[in-house]
């Protein structure tokens, strides 16, 4: 498969090497900007940029006016990066079509992790059908999984739930999240069906259930 192109986009020389490393590691194409003019004239040269990662402060063209433009010719997804925790900030970025909204200073891990959710959402980022991590082989075609090399019999939304959290490890996900994208919007339950669903998933994994960690007062993170 052809890498995937990321347009990184930050007056900060420092700050493009730092997420163009760990985007490299991760296989992705990267191509920079340190402005908003040279950002807009790499994205309407080049063809088929997967996602821009976009800081709000930058000199000649500031995020918002780079936002503005992509917006008009293309649905392209984008990552807002600012120094500013300004709710009007990101009120102004969803309702320009940001994806995502990162505050800096930021950990580089999760960011691409955060480009790897929304590549998936958009497509862009084939899954593998099957996924192996710490011990865990999940198959997606086969709706299976097996724990160091043993079956394990889980329901359709436990095997959903799992997948899930391995799809999205390392990143805090809120009972709300995981309802939305396991249980699809349909479901007006409250959040004591997640807690019911990761007890048994968790007992049905043994020891490996430690990989799924309680975030208190908020929902659960997956690592190994």
């Amino acid at each position: 498969m052809d890498k995937l192109k990321v347009l990184v986009i930050d007056d900060e020389s420092r700050m493009r090497k730092l997420v163009r490393d760990f985007l490299v590691k991760k296989n992705f194409e990267v191509l920079e900007a340190e402005n908003g003019e040279e950002a807009i004239d790499i994205f309407f040269q080049e063809k088929e940029i997967a996602l821009l990662i976009l800081d709000v402060m930058m000199p000649k063209m500031d995020g918002w006016q780079v936002c503005r433009e992509v917006r008009k010719y293309s649905k392209v997804p984008i990552i807002m990066l600012t120094a500013k925790g300004d709710e009007r900030d990101e009120l102004l970025g969803f309702e320009l079509g940001v994806d995502e909204y990162i505050s800096k200073p930021f950990s580089p891990k999760i960011l691409v992790a955060r480009v790897e959710a929304i590549l998936r959402r958009a497509n862009k980022l084939n899954m593998d059908e099957v996924i192996e991590v710490g011990g865990i082989c999940l198959d997606k075609a086969a709706h299976k999984v097996t724990i160091d090399g043993e079956d394990v019999e889980l329901s359709f939304k436990e095997f959903e739930l799992l997948t899930y959290f391995i799809e999205n490890q390392g990143l805090a996900l809120s009972r709300e999240k995981i309802l939305n994208h396991v249980w699809n919007y349909d479901y007006f339950g409250d959040a004591r069906t997640i807690d019911t669903h990761v007890k048994k998933l968790r007992s049905k994994m043994g020891e490996k259930g430690e990989y799924i960690k309680t975030i208190w007062g908020m929902g659960y993170k997956f690592e190994v």
